[in-house]
């Protein structure tokens, strides 16, 4: 699987969910305005954003860090982010030892209210196979070149547990604020195919 795949949207599936949209909006069942704000909403507000505060505030609190993995719904609600697809969390701490990386292998389970709507990669059928048979190889196909002696950990999500990866915090970022180092996480660091950005490209 090349990084194309990874980002390059499923033709078929995009003509079929455009051409359901219109038909929707032409016989008044949808308003495209409400439609454009939901999809706003879960792309940009409802996550990921939300994610990123979470592992932000864990970076920032130890104890909340301890909360966070060991009851990660609680601790996630404690910041007001919960709902659907969101009501049983495990949150998984990537460390000099291990990274994380989730995957759906059934499906596309997915943490809606701390991810927001799943990327057209991660439902596909080429990167639910090869996350697990060939986990390293993927992770190098997003960029992220790990040691041969990090031990990759793939989790596959269902309906009943859904993953969150805590990505280990930048170097360099000790002086930042939470508001600050929310904007060093990305998705892809949260599903753990990426990594955090470092502060000075965040500060370009």
């Amino acid at each position: 699987m090349s990084k194309h795949h990874h980002n390059a949207p499923l033709p078929d599936t995009v003509l079929r969910v455009k051409a359901l949209e219109s038909l929707l909006i032409e016989k008044g069942l949808v308003d495209p305005e409400a439609l454009d704000e939901l999809i706003d909403t879960y792309e940009t507000k409802v996550g990921p954003r939300n994610g990123a505060a979470v592992v932000a505030r864990a970076w920032c609190d130890d104890n909340y860090k301890q909360r966070l993995l060991t009851d990660a719904s609680a601790a996630i609600g404690e910041l007001g982010f919960s709902g659907r697809q969101g009501e049983d969390m495990v949150v998984l701490e990537n460390t000099p030892d291990v990274h994380n990386m989730v995957v759906c292998t059934l499906c596309s389970c997915y943490p809606w209210p701390v991810l927001g709507l799943p990327p057209v990669w991660y439902k596909s059928a080429p990167y639910r196979a090869r996350a697990v048979i060939e986990p390293r190889a993927v992770l190098a196909e997003f960029g992220v070149t790990l040691d041969d002696d990090v031990e990759i950990r793939v989790w596959d999500s269902t309906a009943e547990i859904r993953y969150l990866v805590l990505p280990m915090r930048p170097t360099g970022s000790d002086d930042l604020d939470e508001h600050a180092l929310s904007g060093l996480v990305t998705r892809d660091s949260m599903i753990g195919v990426g990594l955090p950005q470092a502060p000075v490209q965040q500060n370009r």
